[in-house]
């Protein structure tokens, strides 16, 4: 089982999971935050992110790094 010393999601992440730009994570994260109504300073959870983008939760966690 995979420890994850956290639970949001930051851009650099959606970088190292998609493979695409840094760019394109920050756009996707406010993709995520517009779709789920929350306020630009809240945070987006790994559950949330695997929701919006029908992953699971065990891959995506793989590429997470503190």
């Amino acid at each position: 089982m995979l420890k994850v010393s956290r639970m949001c999601v930051y851009p650099k992440d959606v970088q190292r999971i998609t493979g695409r730009t840094e760019r394109y994570g920050r756009k996707l994260l406010k993709r995520i935050k517009e779709h789920l109504k929350k306020e630009s300073y809240q945070l987006v959870s790994i559950e949330e992110f695997c929701y919006f983008t029908g992953l699971k939760s065990e891959d995506v966690k793989t590429y997470l790094t503190d």
